[in-house]
């Protein structure tokens, strides 16, 4: 299937601003797009891109005073399966993960390891190790956690979802990734397009979602604590150890927003 994506994101800005945005098709997926995926800046900037340390694509620009607008449209092609299900991955001792996991076992800025080991260990502890343990992290967090736009907080970490049990996507993923980690299995944060292909349209407005991903079985799996369900048409832009790493735009300097709309929708060839 054809999937299309895009975004329009409009700023005012009372000074220049240097920003950096990761708002590209992670560079995995870059070999399904039919169409161009580039940043358009208005007024005219150019642009320059990098890959960051965690293998992301990510855009560089100075944004002058003013209403600046971000946008860009493109189409990829999708296999249009649910997000695959192996439940008979199995964990890997740590002592023989990649040296390039390891780093996702660790407490990072919104996922305090050490603060939810003991909690992690007496919810999951006899649970059978492997996909089964990931599961039981993805229902918990799923049927504990209420989801509404209205929670929304920018400094909430999965301590305080925990605690709080409330909270926007991004606030179940990092619960689940963070109780993934205390009980040593590698996790790491994702965000991307979702549209709601194959399931009821939402009535809320499109945005980019999160999900997360572990390490089982020698290779990378999706999960998502929010949706609890495969998917289909998950199209990753960017995984880190959490949403510190993936921001969408960081401006260094006041930006004000102004316009936020997300398309991602199954594209219908006309056949002649």
């Amino acid at each position: 299937m054809l999937i299309k994506l895009g975004y329009d994101i409009q700023f005012d800005l009372p000074s220049p601003a240097s920003f950096v945005g990761m708002v590209s098709v992670h560079p995995s997926r870059s070999h399904d797009l039919r169409e161009p995926d580039e940043l358009s800046v208005d007024p005219t900037t150019p642009v320059t891109y990098y890959i960051d340390s965690f293998g992301n694509r990510c855009a560089r620009f100075l944004a002058p005073q003013g209403s600046v607008r971000l946008s860009s449209s493109t189409l990829i092609e999708d296999s249009g399966a649910p997000d695959p299900i192996e439940p008979g991955a199995r964990e890997t001792d740590v002592e023989d993960l990649p040296e390039d996991t390891v780093q996702y076992l660790l407490s990072s800025r919104y996922c305090e390891v050490d603060l939810l080991s003991n909690t992690a260990a007496q919810l999951f502890g006899g649970r059978p190790r492997g996909w089964q343990r990931v599961q039981a992290v993805c229902d918990w967090v799923h049927n504990h956690v209420t989801f509404g736009y209205e929670y929304a907080r920018s400094t909430r970490t999965a301590l305080e979802v925990f605690n709080e049990r409330v909270g926007v996507c991004r606030d179940f993923q990092h619960l689940a990734v963070t109780l993934c980690r205390c009980l040593n299995i590698p996790a790491r944060y994702a965000t991307g397009y979702l549209g709601d292909i194959g399931v009821p349209i939402s009535p809320a407005p499109m945005d980019f979602s999160a999900w997360f991903e572990v390490y089982l079985e020698n290779r990378w799996w999706s999960f998502d604590a929010r949706h609890n369900t495969p998917r289909i048409g998950r199209i990753l832009m960017a995984t880190g150890r959490d949403a510190a790493d993936v921001a969408i735009t960081t401006s260094f300097g006041a930006a004000y927003l102004k316009k936020f709309e997300v398309v991602t929708e199954e594209a219908f060839q006309t056949v002649r």
